[in-house]
């Protein structure tokens, strides 16, 4: 990382991977490989179809998603991670484990708090 914040890309990475629902579809393609929209619909009860299909666009254009039309009726898409996309795993992965950290240190100062009392 650069010593100058002016240089620092943190943002720039923020921007691209976060929204509401992002993290999960690229857990969720990272993990199940392959999956239709339907799929990813349904192992994400609370997107509506606008948001998820929003999400799914932005997360193509950035080229951290592939998305394969096939030319049939009805249409059949697939949506996978890219390489390029793929390369956030253990982004992601650190992620995960340093909030669990943190979960498991306020949950720690919350204990310690109640015996403060």
């Amino acid at each position: 990382m650069d010593r100058d914040p002016s240089n620092c890309r943190v943002a720039t990475a923020l921007e691209t991977i976060v929204g509401k629902w992002k993290i999960a579809i690229m857990l969720h393609l990272l993990h199940n490989g392959t999956m239709r929209f339907s799929e990813i619909q349904h192992a994400m009860p609370g997107v509506t179809k606008k948001v998820l299909t929003a999400h799914l666009r932005d997360l193509e254009e950035e080229g951290i998603i592939q998305r394969v039309v096939f030319p049939q009726v009805p249409p059949k898409v697939e949506y996978s991670m890219t390489a390029y996309g793929a390369t956030l795993q253990t982004m992601l992965q650190m992620m995960h484990d340093w909030g669990e950290a943190h979960l498991i240190r306020k949950q720690q100062e919350q204990v310690q708090q109640s015996l403060n009392c």
